[in-house]
């Protein structure tokens, strides 16, 4: 899921605010699918209608699921790559809005924004962009709903992007702010792997609106929720910014 959209069930017998909390646990990437109701209850040792009860459970298990993800991660670790011949047609297209309502962003009017700990903090063009030294990737998109898809995507390789323009790589995010007011953040780790790409193309042609245009941040090594899509903005920085769909509860780190 990438810029991505949701839905909730009923459950008897539960409010509605619990009713969203426990999907977002059924969510949660530590016990994905694995966490029944009654198995929160005897961990909790409390009523699962007790909505704070809830809310701290909740945020210890993802507290303790980013440090862990964060500790077991190996930037050097590389994601699976696969054949052309794998690559999903047509790739699903996701959002938290319908495709009829994809933010069409003017190339003539576009400039990645930067900011936070980067020396160089002069706007990029899209021209710009694609005038830096490019690689593709085909590699597999998976989705925290359940779902997941090969592409194929090519692009700047983040890590020299983000030393060409002088970012402090000691810091401990980087930022993302979007055209259609999706945003997002992820660990410098992640920033520096090989494979975390500024994604312009799709299959070899330009980048298609509804994935991402004109620039999208591709990290096979993230769920899909992870991977900003249309970014008009970037910054670096020692705060955590949170997310979109991290701050209703989703996990920060989102490692696939």
């Amino acid at each position: 899921m990438s810029n991505a959209g949701k839905t909730t069930t009923s459950r008897p017998g539960l409010s509605e605010q619990s009713t969203r909390q426990i999907e977002l646990i059924e969510r949660r990437l530590f016990l994905q699918r694995g966490l029944s109701l009654g198995a929160l209850s005897l961990l909790s040792g409390c009523a699962i209608t007790e909505q704070d009860s809830v809310q701290r459970i909740l945020d210890n298990m993802s507290y303790w699921n980013d440090r862990a993800q964060a500790a077991i991660f190996d930037p050097r670790r590389l994601a699976r790559e696969y054949t052309e011949s794998a690559i999903v047609d047509p790739f699903p297209f996701n959002a938290y809005y319908s495709e009829d309502e994809v933010r069409v962003v003017d190339e003539k009017s576009y400039k990645l924004e930067l900011s936070g700990l980067i020396t160089s903090r002069k706007p990029w063009s899209v021209a710009e962009l694609h005038a830096l030294p490019q690689f593709t990737q085909v590699t597999n998109h998976i989705c925290v709903e359940g779902w997941s898809a090969i592409g194929k995507w090519g692009g700047v390789r983040f890590s020299e992007f983000l030393a060409r323009v002088g970012a402090d790589t000691t810091a401990k995010y980087v930022g993302f702010k979007c055209a259609d007011d999706y945003y997002t953040s992820i660990d410098m780790a992640t920033a520096l792997h090989p494979q975390t790409q500024m994604t312009l193309t799709f299959r070899d042609q330009l980048l298609p609106p509804k994935y991402g245009y004109p620039m999208k941040l591709r990290m096979p090594t993230k769920l899909g929720y992870k991977n900003p899509k249309h970014i008009v903005a970037m910054f670096v920085t020692n705060t955590n910014p949170g997310g979109y769909w991290e701050d209703q509860g989703y996990n920060w780190f989102g490692g696939s």
